[in-house]
């Protein structure tokens, strides 16, 4: 066997146990790149929106996502900014926009490479073989457990003893900033900036208010929290 057989030997081997979504709202690409990625060993599932997107990268948990920026629902930038509250999903970009301030938008947002249309077939493979290389574990499911409740990030759904527990926009965001930094602390003022803005890092009352809800809502016993620590005049913990 050649080295250039041994090394497409390889990509196909290594491509055979890789999942990818492909998003795209044309449906004879959507087809094509299916058909192709399956003759070369992916996994293919697809969707042709951005709700759909996200809800399939968080069931299937695919090793690679293939996004177009043009999609019905929504623009791809903001299912790739939505996708990284919870996800280091490798994500290709795939784009018939070819302006430089369309691709530096869109790996600021979390793309980790960008091809824009018409592509040629061998560039993208080689493209997602990169992308393996780079990061080549698969991700677990974006769900936080503990032992009173569970946080479903990607669902944004949060349940205690199998019933779902409704929060208010503001107490989910609260608790997604701990819960995606488990035991650690994170700050009075870094919560406030991150929840209210930049302007209020002084009004430590607010979280006092909003953590109390959050303890009656999740906690066994509000009083004596097991999950949600206060560390006294700092800030707040999050205890798996």
């Amino acid at each position: 066997m050649t080295l250039a057989n041994q090394d497409t030997t390889a990509a196909g081997a290594a491509a055979a146990h890789a999942r990818v979504l492909v998003v795209d709202d044309d449906p004879h690409l959507l087809k094509a790149l299916r058909i192709t990625l399956a003759a070369h060993g992916y996994a293919v599932d697809a969707a042709a929106d951005g709700a759909s997107a996200l809800v399939a990268a968080s069931r299937h948990a695919p090793d690679l996502l293939i996004l177009d920026l043009g999609l019905p629902d929504m623009d791809g930038v903001d299912v790739l900014r939505d996708l990284r509250r919870w996800s280091t999903l490798p994500v290709l970009v795939l784009s018939a926009r070819h302006g430089s301030a369309d691709k530096v938008g869109a790996l600021d947002a979390g793309a980790d490479d960008y091809i824009t249309k018409p592509f040629g077939l061998d560039e993208l493979l080689a493209r997602l073989r990169a992308l393996q290389r780079r990061v080549p574990a698969a991700e677990a499911a974006p769900v936080v457990a503990s032992a009173a409740f569970s946080v479903d990030l990607a669902a944004r759904r949060v349940d205690r003893g199998g019933i779902a527990v409704r929060l208010t926009p503001t107490e989910w965001k609260i608790l997604e900033i701990l819960v995606l930094n488990p035991n650690r602390l994170i700050t009075q003022q870094q919560l406030l900036a991150r929840v209210w803005g930049p302007g209020y890092v002084k009004e430590a009352n607010y979280l006092r208010v909003y953590m109390a809800q959050l303890r009656r809502k999740l906690e066994a016993d509000a009083g004596k929290p097991r999950h949600l620590l206060t560390e006294p005049g700092i800030g707040y913990r999050f205890v798996p």
